[in-house]
């Protein structure tokens, strides 16, 4: 395998800063928040693995931090520990997707794992391009020590609001029945 698959999982190596400005122009990660980033973990997940990749994926990119507007996953993985806390350290809402959702997603790195564990073959990119995004950093894998990967994860930027991206004020009410607030977005402020 080469360097360059093996620093990605096997998957198309993301872009450089100076490709992201090229392709996307100068303000691809700055402004507005319109960045969402796909989000697939393990069970167990740890929130340091999840967020350090999120953190890792968008600085190698030129991307900013304060550009994300939500965390997506797949439903199941919505009130995953690991992922509810790294939403939380970045101030972004979890939005969740069903699987069947995904799986109608053209990604450019499909995989069989995911696909025979939740149904779908992209967790990360699939939930990133969600709702009609443009793919900016393709799928990465987390690089814990001594250990496998825990966690993947996807850029896209989209031109519109996300559904439930608002910026949180509290943590996710997981007390009630309702999807929304079982994905986190039913405590959002208002934009």
């Amino acid at each position: 395998m080469a360097d360059t698959e093996a620093a990605t999982g096997g998957a198309t190596p993301a872009m450089s800063p100076e490709q992201v400005a090229a392709v996307h122009g100068p303000d691809a990660g700055s402004g507005a928040p319109s960045l969402v980033v796909g989000v697939g973990a393990g069970r167990g997940a740890p929130a340091d693995e999840i967020l350090g990749l999120v953190q890792d994926t968008l600085r190698d990119a030129g991307l900013a931090l304060s550009c994300v507007a939500a965390l997506a996953t797949i439903d199941a993985k919505a009130e995953e520990p690991g992922i509810v806390a790294a939403a939380a350290g970045l101030g972004v809402p979890v939005v969740a997707y069903a699987a069947d959702e995904l799986a109608g997603v053209e990604v450019p790195n499909p995989a069989y794992a995911p696909l025979a564990a939740t149904g779908t073959p992209s967790v990360a990119e699939a939930s990133a391009l969600c709702g009609g995004g443009e793919l900016l950093v393709p799928k990465r894998k987390s690089a814990p020590d001594g250990r496998a990967a825990m966690a993947t994860c996807a850029v896209a930027r989209h031109a519109s609001p996300v559904r439930g991206a608002t910026r949180a004020t509290t943590s996710p009410d997981t007390s009630s029945d309702t999807s929304s607030e079982r994905t986190g977005t039913a405590t959002m402020e208002s934009p």
